[in-house]
Protein backbone atom coordinates (compact mmCIF):
# COMPACT_ATOMS: atom_id res chain seq x y z
CA UNK A 1 0.00 0.00 0.00
CA UNK A 2 1.12 3.36 -1.14
CA UNK A 3 2.27 5.73 1.85
CA UNK A 4 0.78 9.60 2.50
CA UNK A 5 2.42 12.63 1.01
CA UNK A 6 5.48 13.40 3.58
CA UNK A 7 3.88 17.15 3.03
CA UNK A 8 0.75 15.73 5.11
CA UNK A 9 -0.05 17.79 8.70
CA UNK A 10 -2.54 15.56 11.04
CA UNK A 11 -2.86 18.51 13.11
CA UNK A 12 -4.87 20.68 10.60
CA UNK A 13 -7.02 17.50 9.81
CA UNK A 14 -7.65 17.44 13.76
CA UNK A 15 -8.42 21.46 14.34
CA UNK A 16 -10.76 20.80 10.94
CA UNK A 17 -12.43 17.67 13.14
CA UNK A 18 -12.57 19.45 16.75
CA UNK A 19 -13.98 22.32 15.42
CA UNK A 20 -16.47 20.61 13.83
CA UNK A 21 -17.41 18.03 16.31
CA UNK A 22 -17.33 20.97 19.08
CA UNK A 23 -19.61 23.26 17.05
CA UNK A 24 -22.00 20.74 16.42
CA UNK A 25 -22.39 18.99 20.08
CA UNK A 26 -23.11 22.72 21.44
CA UNK A 27 -25.98 23.60 18.61
CA UNK A 28 -27.57 20.27 19.29
CA UNK A 29 -27.41 21.17 23.40
CA UNK A 30 -28.92 24.19 22.07
CA UNK A 31 -31.61 23.07 20.34
CA UNK A 32 -32.32 20.76 23.26
CA UNK A 33 -32.77 23.62 25.54
CA UNK A 34 -34.67 24.73 23.29
CA UNK A 35 -36.90 22.00 23.08
CA UNK A 36 -37.13 21.65 26.88
CA UNK A 37 -38.10 25.16 27.47
CA UNK A 38 -40.93 24.96 24.64
CA UNK A 39 -43.68 22.56 24.84
CA UNK A 40 -43.73 19.54 22.63
CA UNK A 41 -46.32 21.31 20.35
CA UNK A 42 -44.98 24.65 19.76
CA UNK A 43 -41.81 22.81 18.68
CA UNK A 44 -41.50 24.09 14.80
CA UNK A 45 -40.70 22.12 11.49
CA UNK A 46 -38.37 24.80 11.17
CA UNK A 47 -36.81 23.74 14.46
CA UNK A 48 -36.96 19.65 13.27
CA UNK A 49 -35.10 20.64 9.66
CA UNK A 50 -32.14 22.34 11.53
CA UNK A 51 -32.01 19.66 14.28
CA UNK A 52 -31.96 17.02 11.09
CA UNK A 53 -28.87 19.33 9.36
CA UNK A 54 -26.40 19.62 12.56
CA UNK A 55 -27.15 15.62 12.91
CA UNK A 56 -26.47 14.63 9.21
CA UNK A 57 -23.66 17.42 9.71
CA UNK A 58 -22.07 15.60 12.82
CA UNK A 59 -22.08 12.18 11.38
CA UNK A 60 -20.63 12.99 8.35
CA UNK A 61 -17.97 14.58 10.29
CA UNK A 62 -17.57 11.32 12.86
CA UNK A 63 -17.54 8.78 10.01
CA UNK A 64 -15.46 10.70 7.42
CA UNK A 65 -12.98 12.22 9.60
CA UNK A 66 -12.41 8.56 11.30
CA UNK A 67 -11.19 7.09 8.25
CA UNK A 68 -8.88 10.42 7.48
CA UNK A 69 -7.27 9.83 11.12
CA UNK A 70 -7.20 5.79 10.09
CA UNK A 71 -4.76 6.57 7.07
CA UNK A 72 -2.40 8.99 9.39
CA UNK A 73 -2.42 6.33 12.21
CA UNK A 74 -1.09 3.75 9.79
CA UNK A 75 0.58 6.14 7.16
CA UNK A 76 -1.48 4.89 3.91
CA UNK A 77 -3.12 6.33 1.36
CA UNK A 78 -6.84 5.79 1.26
CA UNK A 79 -6.95 3.96 -1.87
CA UNK A 80 -9.11 0.78 -3.61
CA UNK A 81 -12.68 0.20 -1.43
CA UNK A 82 -11.76 2.31 1.37
CA UNK A 83 -11.16 5.43 -0.96
CA UNK A 84 -14.64 4.51 -2.77
CA UNK A 85 -16.17 4.39 0.62
CA UNK A 86 -15.05 7.82 1.79
CA UNK A 87 -15.42 9.51 -1.77
CA UNK A 88 -18.83 8.04 -1.65
CA UNK A 89 -19.61 9.19 1.74
CA UNK A 90 -18.17 12.45 1.02
CA UNK A 91 -21.01 13.59 -1.70
CA UNK A 92 -23.26 11.53 -0.02
CA UNK A 93 -23.46 13.81 3.38
CA UNK A 94 -22.37 17.03 1.40
CA UNK A 95 -25.46 16.84 -1.10
CA UNK A 96 -27.76 15.66 1.95
CA UNK A 97 -27.00 18.96 3.98
CA UNK A 98 -27.61 20.89 0.81
CA UNK A 99 -30.89 19.54 0.45
CA UNK A 100 -31.87 19.83 3.92
CA UNK A 101 -31.29 23.63 3.51
CA UNK A 102 -33.20 24.10 0.43
CA UNK A 103 -35.97 22.06 2.74
CA UNK A 104 -35.64 24.63 5.01
CA UNK A 105 -35.70 27.88 2.76
CA UNK A 106 -38.61 26.21 0.88
CA UNK A 107 -40.47 26.12 4.47
CA UNK A 108 -39.88 29.73 5.25
CA UNK A 109 -41.18 30.86 1.80
CA UNK A 110 -44.25 28.63 2.01
CA UNK A 111 -44.94 29.90 6.32
CA UNK A 112 -44.49 33.36 5.16
CA UNK A 113 -45.81 33.48 1.36
CA UNK A 114 -48.85 30.73 1.31
CA UNK A 115 -49.58 30.64 5.13
CA UNK A 116 -53.21 29.10 4.38
CA UNK A 117 -51.42 25.80 2.38
CA UNK A 118 -48.79 25.83 5.13
CA UNK A 119 -51.06 25.15 7.58
CA UNK A 120 -52.96 22.47 5.95
CA UNK A 121 -49.99 20.76 4.21
CA UNK A 122 -47.00 21.63 5.76
CA UNK A 123 -46.71 19.21 9.53
CA UNK A 124 -44.06 18.08 11.82
CA UNK A 125 -44.19 13.96 10.46
CA UNK A 126 -44.44 15.24 6.83
CA UNK A 127 -41.01 16.68 7.89
CA UNK A 128 -39.76 13.98 9.29
CA UNK A 129 -40.41 11.95 6.03
CA UNK A 130 -38.13 14.05 4.29
CA UNK A 131 -34.97 12.85 5.77
CA UNK A 132 -35.10 9.60 4.76
CA UNK A 133 -36.10 10.20 1.54
CA UNK A 134 -33.04 12.80 1.18
CA UNK A 135 -31.04 10.12 2.23
CA UNK A 136 -32.11 7.26 -0.15
CA UNK A 137 -32.52 9.41 -3.21
CA UNK A 138 -29.30 11.02 -2.52
CA UNK A 139 -27.23 7.70 -1.56
CA UNK A 140 -28.69 6.33 -5.34
CA UNK A 141 -27.14 9.17 -6.89
CA UNK A 142 -24.19 8.99 -5.39
CA UNK A 143 -23.65 5.42 -5.78
CA UNK A 144 -23.61 5.86 -10.02
CA UNK A 145 -19.47 5.55 -9.72
CA UNK A 146 -19.61 2.06 -8.14
CA UNK A 147 -21.49 1.46 -11.63
CA UNK A 148 -18.99 1.97 -13.72
CA UNK A 149 -21.43 5.68 -14.26
CA UNK A 150 -18.26 7.77 -12.62
CA UNK A 151 -15.18 7.94 -11.18
CA UNK A 152 -14.18 7.88 -7.52
CA UNK A 153 -10.25 8.66 -6.92
CA UNK A 154 -7.39 9.62 -4.68
CA UNK A 155 -5.97 13.69 -4.28
CA UNK A 156 -2.90 14.86 -2.74
CA UNK A 157 -1.49 14.19 0.12
CA UNK A 158 -3.32 10.70 0.30
CA UNK A 159 -6.07 11.10 3.05
CA UNK A 160 -8.98 12.65 0.36
CA UNK A 161 -10.97 11.00 -2.14
CA UNK A 162 -14.15 12.17 -4.05
CA UNK A 163 -15.12 12.61 -7.84
CA UNK A 164 -12.77 12.62 -10.49
CA UNK A 165 -13.57 16.11 -12.42
CA UNK A 166 -10.68 15.42 -15.41
CA UNK A 167 -9.93 12.62 -17.49
CA UNK A 168 -6.20 11.92 -17.20
CA UNK A 169 -5.24 9.65 -19.92
CA UNK A 170 -2.36 8.02 -17.23
CA UNK A 171 -4.57 7.06 -14.48
CA UNK A 172 -6.59 4.34 -14.60
CA UNK A 173 -10.46 4.52 -15.56
CA UNK A 174 -11.68 1.30 -13.62
CA UNK A 175 -13.40 0.34 -16.48
CA UNK A 176 -15.39 3.66 -16.74
CA UNK A 177 -15.47 5.43 -19.85
CA UNK A 178 -14.04 8.88 -19.84
CA UNK A 179 -17.30 10.22 -21.41
CA UNK A 180 -19.12 8.97 -18.65
CA UNK A 181 -16.70 9.98 -15.91
CA UNK A 182 -17.16 13.78 -16.75
CA UNK A 183 -20.96 13.58 -17.00
CA UNK A 184 -21.30 12.31 -13.85
CA UNK A 185 -18.99 15.28 -12.70
CA UNK A 186 -20.75 18.10 -14.42
CA UNK A 187 -24.53 16.37 -13.20
CA UNK A 188 -22.92 16.87 -9.70
CA UNK A 189 -21.56 20.32 -10.04
CA UNK A 190 -24.97 20.98 -11.94
CA UNK A 191 -27.00 19.88 -8.58
CA UNK A 192 -24.89 21.67 -6.93
CA UNK A 193 -25.75 24.84 -8.79
CA UNK A 194 -29.41 23.79 -8.62
CA UNK A 195 -29.40 23.84 -5.38
CA UNK A 196 -27.52 26.92 -4.60
CA UNK A 197 -29.66 28.81 -7.02
CA UNK A 198 -32.87 27.78 -5.69
CA UNK A 199 -31.57 28.92 -1.86
CA UNK A 200 -31.34 31.79 -3.32
CA UNK A 201 -34.57 31.85 -5.09
CA UNK A 202 -36.58 31.10 -1.99
CA UNK A 203 -34.71 33.65 0.49
CA UNK A 204 -35.19 36.35 -2.14
CA UNK A 205 -39.50 35.46 -2.65
CA UNK A 206 -39.50 34.97 1.32
CA UNK A 207 -38.24 38.43 1.82
CA UNK A 208 -40.48 39.65 -0.52
CA UNK A 209 -43.26 38.40 1.07
CA UNK A 210 -42.63 39.26 4.30
CA UNK A 211 -42.44 42.55 2.81
CA UNK A 212 -45.64 42.47 1.49
CA UNK A 213 -47.02 41.09 4.84
CA UNK A 214 -46.25 43.59 6.70
CA UNK A 215 -46.93 46.18 4.10
CA UNK A 216 -50.39 44.97 4.18
CA UNK A 217 -50.89 44.72 8.18
CA UNK A 218 -50.00 48.76 8.05
CA UNK A 219 -52.58 49.38 5.37
CA UNK A 220 -55.11 47.48 7.45
CA UNK A 221 -54.62 49.49 10.76
CA UNK A 222 -57.00 52.12 11.87
CA UNK A 223 -55.75 55.37 11.94
CA UNK A 224 -55.12 55.68 15.84
CA UNK A 225 -53.88 52.29 15.98
CA UNK A 226 -51.04 52.90 12.72
CA UNK A 227 -50.11 56.07 15.08
CA UNK A 228 -49.85 54.64 18.14
CA UNK A 229 -47.50 51.23 16.20
CA UNK A 230 -45.84 54.23 14.20
CA UNK A 231 -44.62 56.17 17.45
CA UNK A 232 -43.70 53.06 19.41
CA UNK A 233 -42.53 50.52 17.07
CA UNK A 234 -40.90 48.01 19.70
CA UNK A 235 -42.22 44.55 18.31
CA UNK A 236 -39.74 41.93 16.14
CA UNK A 237 -41.25 38.87 14.69
CA UNK A 238 -38.91 37.11 16.18
CA UNK A 239 -40.13 33.38 14.53
CA UNK A 240 -39.89 35.13 11.03
CA UNK A 241 -36.97 37.05 10.98
CA UNK A 242 -34.90 35.09 12.75
CA UNK A 243 -35.35 31.96 10.45
CA UNK A 244 -34.76 33.90 7.60
CA UNK A 245 -31.87 35.50 8.83
CA UNK A 246 -30.24 32.33 9.63
CA UNK A 247 -31.41 30.81 6.86
CA UNK A 248 -29.78 33.59 4.54
CA UNK A 249 -26.22 33.36 6.84
CA UNK A 250 -26.74 29.68 5.53
CA UNK A 251 -27.09 29.87 2.14
CA UNK A 252 -24.55 32.21 1.90
CA UNK A 253 -22.07 30.37 3.61
CA UNK A 254 -23.12 26.94 1.20
CA UNK A 255 -22.48 29.81 -1.69
CA UNK A 256 -19.08 30.69 -0.60
CA UNK A 257 -17.88 27.09 0.36
CA UNK A 258 -19.71 24.94 -3.11
CA UNK A 259 -19.34 27.73 -5.62
CA UNK A 260 -14.98 26.82 -5.82
CA UNK A 261 -15.94 22.74 -6.65
CA UNK A 262 -18.67 23.69 -9.02
CA UNK A 263 -16.23 25.79 -11.24
CA UNK A 264 -13.43 23.67 -10.81
CA UNK A 265 -16.06 20.81 -12.13
CA UNK A 266 -16.54 22.67 -15.27
CA UNK A 267 -13.27 23.39 -15.72
CA UNK A 268 -12.16 19.80 -15.64
CA UNK A 269 -15.01 18.93 -18.02
CA UNK A 270 -14.53 21.75 -20.90
CA UNK A 271 -11.18 23.25 -20.21
CA UNK A 272 -9.16 20.64 -17.96
CA UNK A 273 -5.90 22.07 -16.25
CA UNK A 274 -4.50 19.00 -14.49
CA UNK A 275 -4.21 21.21 -11.44
CA UNK A 276 -5.03 18.77 -8.76
CA UNK A 277 -3.77 21.63 -5.89
CA UNK A 278 -6.82 23.83 -6.95
CA UNK A 279 -9.47 20.96 -7.07
CA UNK A 280 -7.90 20.08 -3.84
CA UNK A 281 -8.51 23.81 -2.20
CA UNK A 282 -12.32 23.16 -3.94
CA UNK A 283 -12.86 20.43 -2.08
CA UNK A 284 -11.48 21.63 1.38
CA UNK A 285 -13.81 24.28 0.91
CA UNK A 286 -16.57 21.86 -0.07
CA UNK A 287 -16.17 20.07 3.57
CA UNK A 288 -15.49 23.68 5.30
CA UNK A 289 -19.63 24.53 5.12
CA UNK A 290 -20.53 21.51 7.21
CA UNK A 291 -18.00 22.90 10.10
CA UNK A 292 -19.08 26.37 10.02
CA UNK A 293 -22.76 26.11 9.80
CA UNK A 294 -23.08 24.80 13.29
CA UNK A 295 -21.17 27.75 14.48
CA UNK A 296 -23.18 30.34 12.22
CA UNK A 297 -26.21 28.94 14.48
CA UNK A 298 -24.33 29.67 17.65
CA UNK A 299 -23.69 32.74 17.51
CA UNK A 300 -27.42 33.52 15.61
CA UNK A 301 -28.67 32.41 19.05
CA UNK A 302 -26.25 34.51 21.24
CA UNK A 303 -28.00 36.81 23.22
CA UNK A 304 -26.06 39.77 22.03
CA UNK A 305 -26.16 38.75 18.43
CA UNK A 306 -30.20 38.51 18.76
CA UNK A 307 -29.98 42.09 20.75
CA UNK A 308 -28.14 43.69 17.72
CA UNK A 309 -30.49 42.20 15.22
CA UNK A 310 -33.45 43.61 17.35
CA UNK A 311 -32.45 47.03 17.62
CA UNK A 312 -31.59 47.08 13.88
CA UNK A 313 -34.99 45.88 12.74
CA UNK A 314 -36.81 48.19 15.14
CA UNK A 315 -34.81 51.19 14.34
CA UNK A 316 -35.40 50.55 10.38
CA UNK A 317 -39.20 49.54 10.73
CA UNK A 318 -39.91 52.34 13.11
CA UNK A 319 -38.30 54.95 10.41
CA UNK A 320 -40.30 53.42 8.01
CA UNK A 321 -43.65 53.29 9.99
CA UNK A 322 -43.00 56.96 11.25
CA UNK A 323 -43.06 58.28 7.30
CA UNK A 324 -46.00 56.10 6.22
CA UNK A 325 -48.14 57.50 9.17
CA UNK A 326 -47.09 60.93 8.87
CA UNK A 327 -48.49 60.36 5.20
CA UNK A 328 -51.43 58.74 5.71
CA UNK A 329 -52.42 61.59 8.06
CA UNK A 330 -51.52 64.05 5.13
CA UNK A 331 -54.24 62.03 2.90
CA UNK A 332 -57.05 61.65 5.87
CA UNK A 333 -56.30 65.26 7.20
CA UNK A 334 -56.48 66.46 3.09
CA UNK A 335 -59.55 64.52 2.87
CA UNK A 336 -61.66 65.88 5.84
CA UNK A 337 -60.91 69.32 4.64
CA UNK A 338 -61.95 69.12 1.47
CA UNK A 339 -65.40 67.58 2.68
CA UNK A 340 -65.71 70.32 5.33
CA UNK A 341 -64.54 73.20 2.71
CA UNK A 342 -66.92 72.33 -0.17
CA UNK A 343 -68.92 74.88 -1.24
CA UNK A 344 -72.98 74.19 -1.40
CA UNK A 345 -74.26 72.88 -5.19
CA UNK A 346 -76.25 74.82 -6.88
CA UNK A 347 -79.40 72.53 -6.00
CA UNK A 348 -79.04 73.17 -2.33
CA UNK A 349 -78.30 76.96 -3.13
CA UNK A 350 -81.90 77.10 -5.18
CA UNK A 351 -83.39 75.16 -2.14
CA UNK A 352 -82.75 77.52 0.56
Amino acid sequence: MSKIDQSANVVHSTFLFSAGLLGNIIALCILYQHKRSSRRSQVSVFYILVTGLVLTDLLGKIIVSAMVFDCYAKNTKLEGSMCQAFALLMAFFALCSMLILLAMALECWLSIGHPYFYQRNVTKKKAMIIFPVIGLLTLLFCSLPLLKFGIYKNYPPGTWCFIRMTMNGTEPNNGTEPNKAIVFSLLYANLMGLLILSNVICNIAAIVNLQKMYQRSLRNCTLNNFVESAANQNTYPCDEIDNMILLGLMTILLIICSTPLTVRAYIGAFAPDGNEEKDLVALRFHSINSIVDPWVFIIFRTSPFRALLRRLYNKLIHKKAAVSARNTINVLSYGDNSIVDQPPSSETDRVT
